[in-house]
């Protein structure tokens, strides 16, 4: 599959993810829900790899990949399930839309990497500005709410973490044999926490949770994760964060027309703060740039003509 495809497919299914995430714990719990997901993914993935005659290397850099993969799958996610009960699911994704600024800091810090600029400082201001709009936001609701927005940040921190971390030590691994491999090593803590927080298998589980547990076991789990790390392959980390610019106005509309979700005047105005920061923040010096370039072609040629006509005048 190409990479566009690709980008796009991981854009079409993140943005049905937090809604599936949702409605998969009704009736269910978020542990059987999360768990039940990533176990059947587990093996889904792993059958699939064994289909496909998919070698899985041992070697160092490969098991540091499939642990930093696990590391994401494991506790990034159960941190949003968990928080799935107290927060829409639109704010989810719009909390993710945070990662390429995340990403950029955790760069800079862990690598010395993308020097700040007045642009990507400018948009850090506003990303974090919408940031303390949503948590106030929250506030309205519950402290329930605010915990919840504080369990996806770190989510979101842990996540843009393991992308950097597996674009680091991935040395050409295919990227459904990095999935299977993550889910495997993901699934034993996934075992544990249900054995621990749960336990039981649910009296009644919803038409509905079911086949949101099916959907995102198939293509949140084992085709999401495989596509995003093929492009994460491919694409540098922060341009594949790039998909969360588009994904968090589509999962608020979602949430709002299938589930009902509040969109307020505050949430959409940190929701603005937060799309507008990450496009200064992306964007900002190329289009600085761009509108730069004809005015520069101007004064090029304004001086140009003025050096003739002093040349015409000597001679």
């Amino acid at each position: 599959m190409s990479v566009p495809i690709s980008y796009l497919t991981v854009i079409l299914i993140w943005t049905t993810t937090p809604l599936a995430i949702k409605w998969s714990a009704e009736g269910a719990g978020f542990v059987f829900a999360v768990s039940s997901r990533m176990l059947l993914g587990a093996v889904l993935g792993m059958s699939m790899a064994i289909l496909l005659r998919l070698e899985i290397p041992w070697h160092k850099s490969a098991v540091k990949t499939y642990l930093y993969a696990g590391l994401g799958i494991a506790i990034s996610m159960m941190f949003v399930y968990w928080a799935a009960q107290y927060i829409p699911s639109g704010w989810i994704s719009l909390i993710f839309g945070l990662s390429p600024i995340i990403t950029g800091l955790l760069m800079y810090a862990l690598h010395g990497e993308n020097e700040f600029s007045k642009d990507k400082l400018f948009g850090l201001f506003l990303g974090l500005s919408g940031l303390t709009v949503i948590f106030t936001t929250g506030l309205t609701l519950s402290s329930e709410a605010v915990l919840g927005i504080a369990a996806v940040l770190a989510s979101t921190i842990l996540y843009s973490f393991t992308a950097i971390k597996i674009k680091q030590y991935n040395d050409g691994i295919p990227a459904l044999t990095i999935t299977a491999a993550g889910l495997m090593f993901a699934a034993p803590f996934y075992g544990l926490c249900w054995y621990l927080m749960d336990g039981e298998i649910p009296d009644l589980v919803t038409s509905r949770a079911a086949i949101s547990i099916l959907y995102l076991a198939i293509f949140g789990s084992v085709i999401g994760f495989a596509l995003f790390f093929y492009i994460l392959k491919h694409v540098s980390a922060s341009r594949v964060s790039l998909i969360t610019l588009v994904t968090p106005v589509t999962a608020l509309f979602l949430g709002r027309f299938f589930n009902n979700e509040p969109l307020t005047m505050e949430l959409l105005t940190g929701a603005i703060m937060i799309l507008m920061g990450l496009v200064f923040y992306q964007f900002g010096i190329n289009v600085r740039q761009q509108r730069a370039g004809p005015q520069l072609a101007v004064e090029m040629a304004i001086k140009n003509t003025n050096s003739k006509n002093t040349n015409r005048k000597c001679g």
